[in-house]
């Protein structure tokens, strides 16, 4: 078979425009460009084993038992362990083209975030066992949207209680609540996470509910469940929680955590 060969008749021509890069993306969409990173490295290592091996009739040799079907196993696992391992670089270069950060760095982070335990002592400053008053007025305000709430709950697999602890905090169920900071709503949304998010109407009870919670359950697979970085990554964004290795040491962010713990450890 006669190989492709392409023809460029003015390379500088295919080049005209600079490639645009993406200025921030967020932790969740750096982790999807991480792992597609990866997969196309993948990919690639496993045409070019195909390719080294094409003389001697693959992996295994041209007379062995099912060599076709073992063969694209063993190419597919080699590949991924070469890949992990970046004997290549062909990932990290496309997400460092990409995020401008280095995926190894980015990898151990994330590990990081995952395994870290919140060292008790340290946490002991700001979340202690004593019960916040329930404002009765704030949780007569929240039931209106309990059906907003499961909804969103439903929709993002994410616990009821905990979006109702994060109403709380952020607004008192409040749907006109606006902070100093220009954050808006119920759950408290910026402009930029708003736009991010794809809202409408900030306003709209029900749709800010199900961005705020949409949001909630990119920064739990972010950090992998772990809710205590979860809501520091709400309040101070995920970046802050990365770069200080935890919960970051705002005293806003701490009490912010403090408050929604211990609503989620109180209500019904």
């Amino acid at each position: 078979m006669k190989e492709l060969e392409l023809k460029i008749s003015n390379g500088k021509a295919h080049f005209k425009k600079p490639v645009k890069i993406k200025k921030r993306f967020t932790e969740t969409e750096k982790r999807k460009l991480a792992k597609a990173s990866q997969d196309f490295e993948s990919v690639l290592t496993t045409m070019m084993l195909k390719s080294m091996t094409k003389t001697t009739g693959g992996l295994l040799g041209k007379n062995n038992y099912g060599g076709d079907v073992l063969d694209v196993l063993f190419e597919t696992k080699i590949a991924e362990k070469i890949s992990q391992t970046k004997k290549l670089g062909i990932a990290d270069k496309i997400f460092k083209s990409l995020t401008n950060e280095e995926l190894t760095t980015f990898k151990k982070n994330i590990a990081k975030m995952s395994n870290k335990q919140i060292d008790k002592h340290q946490y002991k400053k700001f979340i202690d066992k004593k019960d916040l008053n329930l404002n009765e007025k704030a949780l007569k305000r929240l039931k209106k949207f309990d059906l907003y709430i499961k909804d969103a709950a439903k929709k993002f697999n994410v616990d009821e209680k905990l979006i109702k602890s994060v109403i709380l905090t952020e607004s008192s169920a409040k749907a006109d609540a606006k902070s100093k900071a220009n954050a808006k709503g119920l759950m408290q949304l910026v402009d930029s996470t708003a736009n991010y998010l794809g809202v409408k109407n900030v306003w709209d009870p029900k749709e800010n509910i199900m961005a705020g919670t949409k949001y909630l359950s990119e920064l739990l697979k972010t950090f992998n469940g772990n809710t205590e970085l979860a809501l520091a990554g709400y309040n101070a964004g995920p970046g802050n929680v990365l770069k200080h290795k935890g919960i970051p040491p705002f005293k806003e962010t701490q009490n912010y955590v403090k408050r929604v713990k211990n609503y989620l450890n109180n209500l019904d």
